[in-house]
């Protein structure tokens, strides 16, 4: 039986696939008009072709629909109320919505599952190809849930999304497979209940559920409205209605000028509903290209300028990273599929690859070009996961990936090294030659986290500055091996958080709870970075300022004003490796061995620096009381997703944490992160006078300054004095001094409410070379005076000033 889908399902499952591919068993054309014609497209589209079926790993893949589609034959059982037995859709009480993920999403799951017959009966390879028997049961199987459930005299209980994407969008694609065993009474019957559920008006305005990828897949459905029916109005409505999808936007849902991504209004969404975005303009325009229906908005060019500006950054070897996945982090293994597969960062990662394959098919040539280069690097560094091996794409897009992967004339592009801040979504993203890593905050504007449909009950301390990082040979499924629910969820990496229990969903759903706090995000120079959260804990008393200052081999971590009145301990996690089901990985502490056994636990007092081996080294700059902690952890993904696998998994985590205590008051914590780095190189690290100094790590101020690079980073939670910086109001600024007598000087408003902000440095500084409409004076000499005038509408980005030095 196949697993039942979750709320937006998945486009690895739906079919992005190549216009360029040929289309199997499809129906003979002749003097097709211009809506058969499309309606051959999106055939090819959702089926693909220009692959060999007997040839691995698409043998297996259609073997495997076969057999998927033979089980749902045998076990479908037309009856009031499920068409399948165990997919009853009948709600018992129809007049409140409080069904979780329930009776709608099982209504949604059997069109589904029929889509899933369609495909068997025409996709070569299956053993049911053309299957007479197959197709008949797919029309008995619409007849029947039109009348039963999904029929134009019904109302919608439940989910929105079910009835007017998910569902619809399964139905026309069965319709379109099955179009030449549909009768002409059919069709109109299936498209009247298309209509009932998804009128004209679902595109009028763009707000509430019809923004974003939300958008994107209504169109999608009025767009097949309009072929099968052979409505130019229909199609003409669904290429206009994508305009307002395009436009940069400053608030709410869309993509911002910044790259960051938002959906549901709250929620940093990039590797999840984005993708989903990503997925179905590319099909959309591959449709409609070439046709009197066409998409030539050129604001479409934001979306393909996206591709590099907003998720490229959040690829790296394949995976797209948790912190912009929401609460798709905790499907994890669906509690239908019998062969127990996990849903992943790297699973969600290569649904993008196919995506930006797809959508390049309308770019310009040279953006073609350059998306296949870059999807070829990360389909060959996927060592954990390889993504011709996803079982969760679908059989095109293993056809367009496996054409990139096997395209000899174009060279693999490597990962890029730089910094990437996007204040718009709390998020930043830190890229070296070996390692990368990513930060994930929350403001008034961005949810600690989202939660909703009864998924990612435990993700309550994902915004409170957890610190992700990957190399880029070892460490790429650290995030992927079951870590969500084994982990401890108070004890994330790089997070600050009370020890006090929590809820189930606790702060309420869809992003409903955000800290009121504004100083979030930070200055950047593209290689390097200064970033700063004032936290507040999600249903707690907690307050801290966390810093972080990204750097060449390195990350800097403090902490301050750490104070809580919970009645509960208070801990900063320093890291938290998941080291899989053996958990084999030495630990050295100021060069001494520590035990391997399991369970384990210690505190260690005047600490210098620690290693593991095979992750990272820690330094900790004026030594500190470390606690650390071997431990077997066993969890369900139940326990994170109601609709997810109850089976237990067991893994191993080695976690080192600095304990505040109980109610603390002006607490703080510093540490570095070396990724990758030996324990030598940790060891010389900590050994090295200056490495960081550090500037201050109080309430007002948190800064430091690495001599050995030229970098100094400060940010002033208020205005003051650090090092040889001073600022009239609170800011973030990172200084880095070059090689060629220059430095450029990076500036934000993080709070977005300065109206005037004065930046002293004392050093000599020669001539301003470089500056920002934002800056309205500077004096140079023994000491730099930056003036700037009104920052509160910059929404945060940096403004930078270079300057030659004296």
């Amino acid at each position: 039986m196949t697993a039942p889908w979750s709320r937006r399902g998945f486009l690895y499952a739906t079919g992005a696939s190549a216009l360029a591919l040929g289309t199997v068993g499809a129906p003979r054309a002749s003097a097709a008009d211009a809506y058969d014609a499309l309606r051959a497209t999106w055939r090819t589209l959702i089926l693909g072709s220009g692959f060999a079926p007997t040839a691995e790993p698409f043998k297996s893949r259609l073997a495997d629909l076969g057999t998927s589609a033979a089980s749902l034959l045998a076990t479908m059982a037309p009856a009031s109320g499920s068409l399948w037995p165990d997919a009853g859709y009948a709600d018992p009480d129809p007049d409140t919505d409080q069904e979780s993920f329930g009776y709608s999403a099982r209504m949604n799951d059997s069109y589904n599952r029929l889509r899933t017959m369609a495909e068997a009966y025409s996709r070569p390879g299956t053993g049911l190809t053309g299957d007479s028997g197959l197709a008949a049961a797919v029309v008995t199987g619409l007849d029947h849930l039109h009348d039963d459930v999904y029929g134009e005299g019904r109302s919608s209980f439940g989910n929105w999304y079910n009835w007017q994407i998910g569902a619809p969008q399964a139905l026309l694609d069965t319709c379109v497979l099955l179009y030449d065993h549909l009768s002409s009474a059919q069709l109109a019957s299936f498209l009247k209940v298309v209509d009932h559920f998804v009128p004209d008006s679902a595109v009028a305005v763009y707000a509430g559920t019809s923004t974003g990828a939300n958008r994107v897949d209504l169109c999608r459905v009025l767009a097949l409205r309009g072929v099968l029916g052979k409505s130019s109005a229909k199609l003409s409505l669904a290429a206009s209605a994508l305009s307002p999808v395009f436009p940069y936007v400053s608030g709410g849902d869309g993509l911002y000028a910044d790259g960051s991504f938002v959906q549901h209004t709250y929620v940093p969404y990039t590797a999840s509903y984005g993708s989903v975005m990503l997925g179905g303009l590319g099909m959309l325009f591959a449709l409609l290209a070439g046709s009197a229906w066409a998409v030539s908005d050129p604001a479409r060019q934001i979306v393909f300028d996206a591709v590099e500006n907003a998720w490229a950054p959040f690829l790296y070897n394949g995976l797209a990273m948790d912190g912009v996945a929401g609460r798709a982090i905790s499907r994890g293994v669906s509690a239908g599929d019998p062969a127990g597969r996990q849903q992943d960062d790297h699973v969600r990662g290569h649904a993008i690859l196919a995506a930006i394959v797809l959508l390049g098919q309308g770019a310009s040539s040279a953006e073609n070009a350059r998306w296949r280069g870059l999807v070829k690097g990360w389909l060959r560094r996927d060592y954990y996961s390889p993504p011709l091996s996803d079982g969760f794409l679908s059989v095109p897009s293993l056809a367009l990936l496996k054409a990139v992967d096997g395209d000899s004339a174009l060279s693999a592009i490597a990962e890029p090294v730089g910094h990437r801040l996007f204040p718009h979504m709390a998020r930043a993203t830190h890229r070296r030659p070996t390692w990368a890593a990513s930060i994930s905050m929350a403001d008034k504007r961005i949810t600690y986290y989202e939660t909703g449909n009864g998924e990612n009950l435990h993700g309550w301390h994902t915004g409170s500055g957890m610190l992700y990082w990957w190399g880029d040979t070892y460490a790429n499924g650290q995030y992927s091996d079951a870590f969500w629910p084994t982990v401890d969820p108070y004890r994330l990496p790089g997070t600050t958080a009370s020890r006090k229990v929590l809820a189930d969903a606790a702060g309420g759903d869809w992003g409903a709870s955000r800290p009121d706090v504004n100083w979030v995000g930070g200055a950047t120079d593209g290689q390097r970075a200064s970033i700063g959260q004032y936290l507040k804990g999600l249903g707690s008393t907690l307050v801290a300022k966390k810093s972080w200052f990204c750097l060449d081999d390195a990350i800097v971590c403090l902490g301050a004003g750490i104070s809580c009145r919970d009645g509960a301990v208070v801990e900063s996690t320093v890291d938290n490796r998941n080291l899989g089901p053996t958990g084999a990985s030495a630990l050295t502490v100021d060069g001494v061995v520590q035990p391997s056994a399991y369970p384990w636990s210690a505190t260690l007092t005047g600490a210098s620096w620690a290693h593991l081996a095979g992750h990272a080294g820690y330094v900790f700059p004026g030594r500190a009381t470390v606690r650390v902690r071997r431990e077997e952890r066993t969890g369900r993904w139940s326990d994170l997703n109601k609709g997810s696998a109850t089976t237990p998994v067991s893994r191993r985590y080695l976690t080192l944490w600095a304990d505040h205590g109980t109610d603390p008051s002006g607490a703080g914590y510093a540490y570095v992160l070396m990724p990758g780095a030996s324990a030598a190189q940790t060891a010389a690290r900590a050994a090295a006078g200056g490495w960081p100094t550090v500037l201050a790590n109080t309430d007002d101020q948190q800064g430091v300054a690495v001599p050995a690079l030229g970098f100094t980073g400060v940010n002033f939670w208020f205005g003051g004095t650090a090092g040889a910086l001073t600022a009239s109001a609170p800011c973030s600024v990172m200084i880095s001094e070059r090689g060629d007598g220059t430095a450029v000087i990076c500036v934000s408003d993080p709070m977005r409410a300065q109206t005037s902000l004065t930046l002293t440095w004392r050093r000599a500084v020669a001539s301003v070379t470089a500056r920002p409409a934002t800056l309205t004076g500077a004096t140079t000499g023994a000491s730099l005076t930056l003036a700037f005038g009104d920052l509160s509408g910059t929404g945060g980005a940096t403004q930078q000033t270079v300057v030659r030095l004296g």
